[in-house]
């Protein structure tokens, strides 16, 4: 038996922005249907366990009014529902986690119940219907426009036809591109196309792509005894060193990304290794739960999602290639996480010269997988549409913008701010790690160049290799899909497309009115500078 679903918007891949993109087209009045993949929507901040990554003015300004009411919902959780000191619950500015790389470091369970509890008036309405576990595996096309997809329900097998006027691809890999025929393109792009100062030299790759991460929670508790069994693939990665990297790559040797200097990092707080910033550990570098911030036996210890330099998988792409490739690395993915955890269990270096932290527990309860792993990997780099208009970095790069501003965009649809963040590539390249100016997000990276009834509404923008390193973030991602969202229910208002309202300026303006109107903000304040 075959169902039919029908909504005025259809968004594929329950990402960050595929949620953004729900909350706001349901709250301007129309019916949408969401696919999810996995058991929790929410993406990169939820199934793939990653705190948000956020610009250093997101307190005050920097994203949108819902992601703001996102990060509030996040600090009202933990003290409606947690015992906080009170140092904790007298802070404006509550970090769960207290992290060093997050000013909202927390549980990613806290952030998908925030996320459901923003969605429910519309969930529980009608309005919006999620259908997870979910997979986008067919799509009918009708000329320039998409006339249906097909979605199977991957645990029960069941099939269903959805059709739209519009569909949103909020998947983290762009999976409804291929499916579609739209236009894209994936990987490295070559310099002389381009023109940017850290494109490839010779020809484009396609291939070489930001490592993924299969990540992981645990908590240290002093003098347990939680080592795991030795993965199958645990000889290899203990004895791997990439020919880029200064030592075993299961190791607590690595670099400074931004000048790839050989570092030494230290596990725990208070010891005298690397120095991001002070005070850095791998421990509190991604921490969710920081005990210090609960009352006393709250928390046994602290909690810690792994997602570090050690267990970046960057042997082999899972785009564009077969089924059976992919699931290598999917597979390879998670062994070299479980094989970091074996190690920092049995063989991590000790300052006193003993080996072995067996108080690393896996926190299986998180995400209630059999292997205690995330739901799915962190995904850094998308498809990418070919757009009306490509962000380049001579666009953001503050060497290419003598007046040190990022390039002014007449059709911005939201702001953002991170660094051109580039993890080692499947390319064998090592870190790209390069300053970005403050930058607006352009209408026209959000339109492709022939599909009519397409919008990207995750990373799966019209960026390149390098600008996606800074267009992939939390809040970014978040008004991406915000304003693919809008921009949807726009155009069924007004009976215009996408196209049109990029490129006639009374529809533009009318449209970055209700953007504003919503809490979108459009450009940084003048005196905002890198």
């Amino acid at each position: 038996m075959i169902r039919e679903h029908q909504a005025d918007i259809v968004i594929v891949g329950g990402s960050l922005g595929g949620c953004a993109a729900a909350l706001t087209a349901a709250s301007m009045g129309k019916t949408v249907l969401m696919t999810e993949e996995t058991e929790w929507i929410g993406g990169q901040l939820t199934s793939q366990a990653v705190p948000p990554d956020e610009n250093r003015w997101i307190e005050q300004f920097g994203c949108t009014k819902n992601y703001r009411r996102f990060r509030e919902g996040i600090r009202s959780y933990y003290r409606r529902n947690l015992p906080l000191t009170a140092e904790a619950a007298a802070s404006p500015n509550l970090n769960p986690g207290n992290a060093k790389v997050s000013r909202i470091s927390h549980d990613p369970r806290v952030a998908l119940a925030v996320l459901l509890e923003m969605l429910a008036p519309y969930t529980l309405s009608g309005k919006l219907v999620v259908l997870s576990h979910t997979r986008a595996e067919a799509a009918e096309m009708d000329g320039d426009r998409i006339h249906s997809v097909t979605v199977r329900n991957i645990r029960t097998g069941m099939v269903a036809v959805t059709t739209a006027p519009y569909f949103l691809d909020a998947t983290d890999c762009g999976d409804l591109l291929p499916l579609t025929g739209t236009e894209y393109v994936t990987g490295a792009e070559s310099q002389s196309v381009t023109n940017e100062r850290h494109a490839l030299v010779g020809p484009a790759n396609p291939q070489e792509m930001q490592a993924i991460t299969h990540c992981f929670v645990v908590d240290y508790l002093e003098g347990g005894q939680y080592t795991i069994d030795k993965p199958s693939e645990y000889e290899f990665w203990r004895s791997y060193r990439p020919d880029f990297w200064p030592d075993q790559f299961l190791s607590l040797s690595g670099v400074r990304p931004s000048t790839l200097e050989h570092v030494r990092y230290d596990l725990f707080p208070g010891g005298s290794g690397l120095s991001f910033w002070e005070g850095f550990s791998l421990v509190s570098y991604r921490r969710l739960a920081d005990k210090n911030h609960f009352a006393p036996g709250t928390f046994q210890g602290d909690m810690t999602v792994v997602n570090w330099p050690q267990n970046d998988y960057f042997l082999g792409s899972i785009i564009d290639v077969d089924d059976a490739e992919k699931e290598i690395h999917l597979k390879r993915a998670k062994e070299l996480s479980l094989s970091l955890l074996y190690w920092l269990q049995t063989e991590a270096p000790h300052p006193d010269g003993k080996a072995g932290y067996p108080g690393f527990r896996l926190r299986k309860d998180v995400f209630g997988t059999d292997d205690g792993m995330a739901l799915f990997p962190y995904i850094r780099e998308s498809r990418r549409i070919k757009a009306e208009f490509t962000i380049l970095e001579q666009h953001v790069n503050p060497l290419d913008r003598p007046d040190g501003r990022s390039e002014a965009f007449h059709d911005s649809v939201g702001i953002g701010h991170y660094g051109m963040d580039l993890h080692p590539s499947t390319g064998n390249r090592h870190y790209i790690h390069l300053q970005a100016l403050p930058f607006q997000i352009p209408l026209g990276s959000l339109i492709p160049i022939r599909v009519n009834n397409l919008l990207p509404a995750c990373k799966n923008i019209g960026t390149t290799h390098i600008t996606n390193g800074c267009y992939r973030l939390h809040p970014v991602e978040w008004n991406i899909g915000e304003s693919a969202g809008a921009l949807a229910a726009f155009c069924l208002d007004r009976g215009e497309s996408p196209r049109s309202v990029r490129n006639d300026p009374t529809l533009l303006a009318d449209f970055q009115q209700i953007l504003e109107s919503q809490g979108v903000e459009l450009a940084w304040p003048d005196s905002i500078r890198d």
